[in-house]
């Protein structure tokens, strides 16, 4: 009895020295230790995202993976297997858990593993301010900072940080992440199964992750299952169900809802400019664009198929590479069926392992697809590609290009000549050929990757948000954005701007200017220019309407004459453009200038709104990862009533919010810069709508402006011109309605090459005609197959007419004032006080002829 006395004693003692000796180690470790005061208002390092404006995700930037949620948004399973798992008595514990501790202990002095003595508590403590090492004094530290975390913190918001924080493989952290990569699902929507998978992970996610080690992943859940139907959170049903199920985890990314990666790409560079790298990648930010889907996707499928089209007008250039053995020649089948749709190959025929070996290697670009030739018939042929339809990327299957897929494929010569018409498909195709092609509605059709590159952008003229933009063809091809980035010779797009300084300089629409050739003598380079208009047909005096419409060149020349360089060059500056990019030359009334698609479409866009420079913005705002608005973009808009009624503006935008949609009442308004005026916007609006739509009868026959192709639109309130530079370099058409402006550009990144001649057939004696490409022909199909889509938003809306200016009727041929109403005639718009004044005298009227269509087809300096 006494030796048991003293044995208590001696325990006593020995606690309270440990009791004490813990208390010393303590304090003397207490300024050491990290203030978990953080954990009250946790900043999750979350990855970047990018959503457009109708929060369809584009893109994700960052290492880590990572959806914060609250406690609440996770499954109630989850946490029960969670608690199952790692810390069955976390809420009665008050950090530490004294029966794991010694149980833990307990199993070291026996040489036998008990189970780990850390609650989630202290691995809360361990993942946010520890390291890994595996000491002792890191192990009391743990402690400590539990007994902090427990002091400051609820257990329902300790849980909730551990369930967002843990590591669980594949760069996901946290539940939520670890759903999205493992099962390509939100939390709240995984399987029982799923769940007693991912609650398994925390022990050591590299071995147990279903991607990397299934069976793995199949034994450590049925230690979760057990545990949680020991704990009474599932029954026996429940159980054997779970286990019975198959382990379906593979790597799911980001789920990208809106594929453009140029728009991501300048989002994510304005990222980094206003937040450093780092901050950008981990600070969880929402980024919201202005870009609507519906418009983006339809800017990316009219500049794939415009490319598309473009390069299959210049001829095959051959495939990708080939399969075909050394000794096999292309099979012919003959068959007295004509139903008979049998494909017949000779001896060493390809392997479908072999076929599925190159198409797994070979990228795929936008709507091109891999294939390998696997047979010919007189005017098919059967093809093997890697099955898209059920997304199985291990399933190969076979189907054919018939005829009217492949009779395109004239073989490539150079850029201005293709080959004769093909006849038969062994005149295009080899057995063994790897090959792009496209699925479309009748069917796989012939395709190749295209050299020529392009452009489109698209943005609002009220405020300058960008609606949608294309960089090029494939972003997997070429990160170049040419929208930004490629300065290029711009052609007749000039001509709006040159004419609008004429205008604010005495011209008006109806003044007549001189269509007759130019020859200077040139001193610096001791020749003479001789500037000529495209076709180079001349038509003496013409009205300013008539000449900008059809893109003639000797008049722009005559009209910079007119003005000045000193007044033409700040005048064209005032849109916008950057005077070291405007040349010191009369070239410079022919688009010798290089200027980028954002500088092109911007500076239109002050003709859309009347006469207002704005800025293109991308980012509408930007939010945190809890919702929290932390920037909302606030443009300058192109405001006239409030430039008019500044007393007043609040009311006057609270009865246009239609016109004005990105005003709300907390930020303060900010008015655009007026460059030029009303009237003049208004007046080359006019010019530029003739050129669409404005055909005129003068004494030569009929003719059209160069824009005349988009009258498919069958929308009168657009305006349009082409540009094409010298030698074909680079096409463009650039037009707008009243509330959206869009520029499309296409050439070759190497500025030296053409976009050359193709063949067009007119059934003229049945010649085959070839033709420049141009901007009519080469930029503007991209256009309209564009604004079909995006103008479907925005009804018909005219060009309003300025109290200013007003209409009088005036003679086509003289610009005179007449009293006729015939097809000599046609109302036309001045400034007030600068209308004609004088009738004219001769009559005109017997000098209109219906004439053929003459169209202006080139606009080329």
């Amino acid at each position: 009895m006494f030796s048991f006395k003293r044995l208590i004693k001696f325990s006593l003692y020995l606690a309270v020295l440990a009791g004490l000796a813990l208390v010393a180690l303590y304090f003397s470790m207490r300024s050491e230790l990290p203030n978990v005061q953080s954990l009250k208002n946790m900043q999750w390092q979350t990855p970047m995202q990018i959503f457009s404006a109708d929060h369809k995700l584009i893109n994700q930037y960052g290492e880590k993976k990572r959806i914060p949620l609250k406690l609440h948004d996770f499954p109630q399973q989850l946490v029960n297997a969670i608690l199952a798992s790692e810390d069955d008595r976390f809420y009665l514990h008050f950090g530490v858990d004294p029966i794991g501790m010694g149980r833990a202990v307990l199993g070291k002095l026996m040489g036998k593993n008990k189970g780990g003595a850390s609650t989630i508590t202290m691995q809360v403590a361990r993942n946010f301010f520890l390291t890994r090492e595996v000491t002792y004094t890191r192990k009391i530290r743990e402690i400590f900072l539990s007994f902090h975390i427990e002091s400051l913190l609820s257990k329902d918001e300790i849980l909730a940080l551990y369930m967002n924080k843990i590591p669980l493989g594949h760069r996901s952290f946290g539940f939520g992440a670890a759903a999205q990569v493992y099962y390509g699902k939100d939390v709240k929507a995984l399987t029982l199964a799923q769940i007693a998978v991912l609650a398994g992970l925390p022990k050591a996610p590299s071995n147990l992750n279903p991607i990397r080690s299934p069976k793995n992943a199949k034994a450590n859940r049925a230690i979760v299952l057990q545990r949680m139907y020991s704990a009474g959170y599932i029954n026996s049903t429940e159980l054997s169900q779970a286990n019975q199920s198959p382990i379906t985890g593979k790597r799911h990314s980001a789920k990208i809802e809106l594929n453009a990666p140029y728009i991501a790409e300048m989002a994510h560079q304005e990222m980094i400019e206003l937040y450093g790298k780092e901050q950008a990648y981990t600070g969880g930010y929402k980024v919201y664009l202005t870009v609507n889907s519906t418009i983006q996707n339809a800017a990316e499928h009219a500049v794939v198929n415009n490319l598309l089209s473009y390069d299959m007008r210049h001829g095959y250039r051959g495939p990708i590479s080939s399969l075909r053995p050394e000794n096999k020649t292309n099979t012919k089948v003959s068959s007295n069926d004509p139903t008979d749709e049998k494909f017949h190959i000779r001896d060493n025929e390809l392997s479908d392992e072999e076929i599925y070996q190159v198409l797994t290697k070979t990228i795929s670009y936008q709507t091109l697809i891999p294939a390998v030739v696997t047979g010919l018939l007189e005017q098919s042929a059967s093809i093997k590609v890697i099955d898209t339809i059920h997304n199985n990327s291990s399933l190969i299957i076979e189907d054919r290009i018939l005829w009217q897929g492949m009779s395109w494929a004239r073989e490539f010569i150079n850029d201005e000549n293709q080959g004769p018409a093909p006849k038969r498909a062994d005149q295009i195709l080899n057995y063994g050929d790897v090959i792009y092609v496209v699925k479309t509605e009748q069917g796989y059709k012939l395709s190749q990757l295209p050299q020529v590159s392009s452009a489109l952008i698209s943005l609002s003229p009220d405020d300058g948000a960008i609606k949608a933009a294309v960089g090029g063809f494939s972003f997997k091809q070429s990160q170049f954005n040419r929208v930004t980035q490629a300065k290029r010779q711009v052609g007749s797009n000039i001509k709006p701007f040159i004419y609008s300084a004429a205008l604010d300089n005495g011209f008006t629409l109806a003044t007549l200017v001189n269509d007759a050739p130019i020859n200077q003598w040139d001193r610096s380079s001791g020749s003479v220019w001789r500037p000529k208009n495209s076709p180079p047909t001349y038509d003496g005096d013409i009205r300013i309407r008539l000449a900008l419409a059809q893109s003639k060149n000797v008049i722009a020349v005559r009209l910079l004459r007119a003005v000045g360089l000193n007044k033409i060059i700040p005048h064209l500056a005032s849109f916008g453009f950057s005077p070291h990019d405007l040349p010191r030359s009369e070239s410079l009334a022919l688009g010798s200038a290089s200027l980028t698609p954002l500088e092109i479409v911007t500076g239109f866009a002050t003709f859309a709104n009347g006469g207002f420079l704005i800025e293109p913005y991308l980012i509408d705002r930007i939010e945190d990862s809890f919702g929290n608005i932390l920037f909302q973009a606030n443009p300058a808009v192109a405001c006239e009533l409030c430039e008019a009624n500044d007393t007043d503006t609040d009311v006057e935008l609270a009865d246009n919010q239609a016109e004005y949609p990105r005003q709300t009442s907390d930020l303060p308004l900010i008015k655009a810069e007026r460059v030029i005026s009303l009237q003049n916007a208004f007046l080359v609006t006019q010019a530029l709508n003739a050129a669409i739509w404005g055909a005129d009868w003068r004494i030569k026959p009929f003719w059209q402006g160069t824009g005349w192709r988009a009258k498919v639109l069958k929308r009168r309130d657009i305006a349009g011109k082409t540009g094409t530079t010298n030698q074909s370099n680079d096409a463009w058409f650039s037009g707008y309605s009243r509330r959206l402006v869009t520029t499309s550009w296409i050439g070759f990144d190497n500025g030296g090459r053409n976009l050359g001649k193709t063949l067009y057939n007119r059934n003229l004696d049945k010649k085959q005609i070839f033709g420049l490409e141009a901007g009519a022909k080469s930029a503007q199909p991209a256009w309209i197959d564009f604004m079909k889509v995006a103008l479907d938003d925005y009804p018909v809306e005219s060009f309003e007419q300025p109290l200013d200016i007003v209409s009088v009727r005036i003679d086509k041929t003289s610009g005179k004032l007449t009293s006729k109403t015939d097809k000599s005639s046609r109302f036309e718009y001045f400034k007030v006080g600068t209308a004609p004044t004088e009738y004219v005298t001769q009559d005109n009227s017997e000098q209109i002829l219906d004439g053929s269509d003459n169209t202006a087809e080139e606009d080329i300096f």
